[in-house]
């Protein structure tokens, strides 16, 4: 047998079939994303440049387009320099979030895109990976909303978590990735349920395999990361908590639901 890795185990996820009808629950909602002021982290490239796209075309009022490196934007900005804003945000900083949120104190939608990922078995990796990326994909997603919960307070607007199917289960060959997505779906979590009270909606997003730098290894049919982003869009317009925004993430989620357990040892088998 071959040794296992994330590729060859995503392939065989891909492959696989589940038949479980999905159910979504609505709840009442104003947010519409023609005419909102949205920010999107890590939208350098991949999707969350795919979002900056999709609002666009969504008739979005003003997009915030918010990085690391602001020079990494510049392309970005090009795409309408009449609706887009590069802002320097390194999400790992809380005082960068804070400097992002005193520049757009007018957003309506939130969307916490940028994430990373390293590879290996968490006795394979060191501990500094893990921590990288709890740093970016937990702490950075708690640095941003708690920084932007005023503005959307007061202007009644919605926050949006870029998870992964891989919060519902771990795949071994992804482990601190998994451990971290696990936390930022329980993050998103507490946030929905703190945050209602405020007039704040909080959607968690999950994910399959993209068609993005990040996965363009794995030799599988992927979605382009447009269609990700217009799906997403598309579930916050409809008031869907948990936005599930691809075929692979829809049927492993139907699966999920049917059978949680068999799901978990699944992926673990990968």
């Amino acid at each position: 047998m071959g040794k296992k890795t994330p590729r060859t185990a995503i392939q065989r996820l891909a492959n696989d079939t589940y038949s479980t009808p999905i159910i979504y629950i609505h709840m009442e909602s104003a947010m519409q994303i023609k005419d909102s002021v949205a920010l999107v982290t890590g939208a350098n490239r991949g999707i969350g440049r795919a979002f900056v796209e999709a609002l666009l075309e969504q008739g979005a009022r003003r997009i915030y387009a918010a990085a690391r490196d602001l020079a990494s934007l510049d392309s970005v900005v090009r795409l309408d320099p009449e609706r887009i804003r590069g802002l320097k945000l390194d999400v790992t900083r809380a005082e960068d979030a804070r400097a992002a949120a005193a520049q757009a104190k007018d957003l309506t939608l939130l969307i916490n895109n940028a994430g990373v990922l390293a590879t290996g078995g968490l006795t394979d990796i060191s501990v500094d990976a893990v921590r990288g990326n709890m740093e970016t994909n937990f702490f950075g997603l708690l640095n941003v909303t708690t920084a932007f919960v005023p503005a959307l307070e007061r202007n009644k607007g919605s926050i949006v978590n870029i998870l992964t199917l891989l919060s519902l289960a771990s795949m071994p060959g992804v482990a601190a990735y998994n451990a971290s997505k696990a936390a930022g779906w329980s993050l998103t979590q507490s946030f929905r349920a703190d945050l209602a009270k405020r007039g704040i909606r909080v959607h968690g997003v999950f994910p399959g395999a993209v068609d993005t730098e990040m996965a363009r290894s794995f030799q599988i049919p992927k979605p382009p990361a447009i269609d990700v982003a217009r799906a997403t869009l598309a579930g916050v317009d409809a008031n869907e908590e948990d936005i599930y925004p691809d075929p692979m993430s829809q049927q492993v989620y139907a699966a999920w639901r049917a059978d949680h357990k068999a799901v978990e040892r699944q992926f673990a088998a990968m």
